[in-house]
């Protein structure tokens, strides 16, 4: 009697090979996405990017919307990995605060070249309604939460007083934030990097507690 040869079943290895091909359009997409923005993320030119035909590309996404929240989800998961979870690293208040705004600078500083996904979708979607621009005003707002709650942290352990408005004082940083991308970015200024950090250590100072040394 012939032996029974067990092999993985075609199907399973389609779908992996099928999930692979997909995370590899996501990836080819970000790039392009920084480069020409998300509103200019076409499913022709990911095509051609990927050497593929447009059917190809639509057999895993299935509108050009579709490709679009793929890549914003797959922005904040890299945003999440390279600013948000090295800080959870550090002890909870003013030290996670200041690691989560150093990551963020250099994070901003790194793709200077590249784009910010989240400042040139918030215009390029201002008034578009749709799962698009849905998905970057829910990753912009899980940032701005964890960056409040920091915030607010600071101010429960007493690094920071307790008249300060941790709304407020996210608010302040997120503007120093999206100063930076203008200044660095659209003014090709590079002290703006250097301003940036100042203007979050004057921050800290105007809302320091007593005896924190911040």
């Amino acid at each position: 009697m012939a032996s029974v040869v067990h092999t993985p079943h075609k199907s399973a290895r389609t779908s992996h090979k099928g999930q692979q091909t997909k995370l590899a359009i996501v990836e080819a997409a970000l790039v392009l996405a920084k480069r020409v923005g998300l509103d200019g993320l076409t499913i022709g030119s990911l095509a051609d990017m990927m050497h593929m035909s447009k059917s190809g590309v639509f057999a895993h996404f299935g509108s050009r919307e579709d490709l679009q929240v793929s890549v914003v989800w797959e922005y904040h998961e890299r945003f999440r990995a390279e600013v948000f979870d090295p800080a959870m690293a550090h002890e909870r208040g003013l030290p996670r605060l200041r690691t989560l705004f150093e990551n963020w600078v250099h994070h901003i500083n790194a793709e200077i070249a590249e784009g910010c996904l989240f400042t040139s979708g918030a215009v390029q979607f201002e008034t578009q309604e749709g799962p698009v621009r849905e998905a970057l005003s829910e990753s912009v707002s899980t940032w701005l939460n964890a960056l409040r709650k920091a915030v607010q942290q600071s101010v429960n352990l007493g690094h920071l007083r307790q008249d300060c408005d941790a709304a407020l004082m996210a608010f302040k940083i997120h503007g120093l934030v999206l100063s930076l991308h203008y200044q660095y970015r659209f003014l090709k200024a590079p002290e703006a990097v250097q301003w940036a950090q100042q203007g979050f250590d004057q921050l800290v100072r105007a809302y320091a507690a007593p005896n924190t040394g911040a």
